[in-house]
C-alpha cells in the first residue's frame, strides 16, 4: 500500500509539472523579445542542456555557434555570434526568448524557432507540392529549452 501511495503522489507531481508547461503558441514575449517565466514550469539542467546544444541530432546549437568552454565538440560554426561568454551579458528570460524565436529579438536571424509549432514558410509546395501542412512538432521541447538556457548561464570568463 506504501508503494502505490508513493507511486500515485509521483504521478500526480509529475502531471503538476506539465499541467505547467506553456504550449508553443501560448509564450508570451516581452517587447524586446523576452519570455519572462518557465516554459516547463521547471529550472532547467545545465548538463543536459550542454548535450542539447552540442548534439546533431538535437538543438545543433555548436554548427552555428562557438563555445570555448566545449573544447570537445569538434566543428563549431561561426555563422551565429560566440556565445563564451553569454551567462555574463543575457539574463535567463532574454535566452529562453532568444532560443524559443530568436526572430521576436532579432527579426533579420537565420537562427531557427526552436519553440514554434505555425507560422512557418514552406517552399516544398513551390518546389515539389510535398510540403508538410498543419502544425509542426516544435525542435525543442519545453524542458529543453530551460536546459539550454541553463546551460547557456553557466557560460562566462570564469
Amino acid at each position: 500500500m506504501r508503494l502505490t501511495a508513493i507511486t500515485a503522489a509521483a504521478v500526480l507531481a509529475t502531471g503538476a509539472a506539465f499541467a505547467d508547461t506553456v504550449a508553443p503558441g501560448d509564450v508570451q514575449f516581452g517587447e524586446y523579445g523576452e519570455v519572462a517565466t518557465s516554459l516547463s514550469g521547471m529550472d532547467g539542467d545545465a548538463d543536459a542542456g550542454r548535450v542539447i546544444f552540442s548534439s546533431r541530432s538535437k538543438g545543433n546549437c555548436a554548427a552555428c555557434h562557438a563555445v570555448a568552454q566545449l573544447p570537445d565538440v569538434a566543428f563549431q560554426g561561426e555563422v551565429g555570434p560566440e556565445l563564451t561568454w553569454t551567462g555574463e551579458a543575457r539574463t535567463a528570460e532574454e535566452l529562453r526568448g532568444i532560443v524559443s524565436n530568436a526572430k521576436m529579438t532579432f527579426p533579420d536571424t537565420v537562427m531557427p524557432a526552436f519553440y514554434k509549432t505555425t507560422g512557418f514558410t514552406r517552399p516544398g509546395d513551390g518546389y515539389t507540392g510535398k510540403a508538410a501542412t498543419g502544425e509542426l512538432s516544435p525542435i525543442l521541447s519545453a524542458q529543453e529549452i530551460e536546459d539550454v538556457v541553463a546551460f547557456l548561464l553557466t557560460l562566462q570568463e570564469s
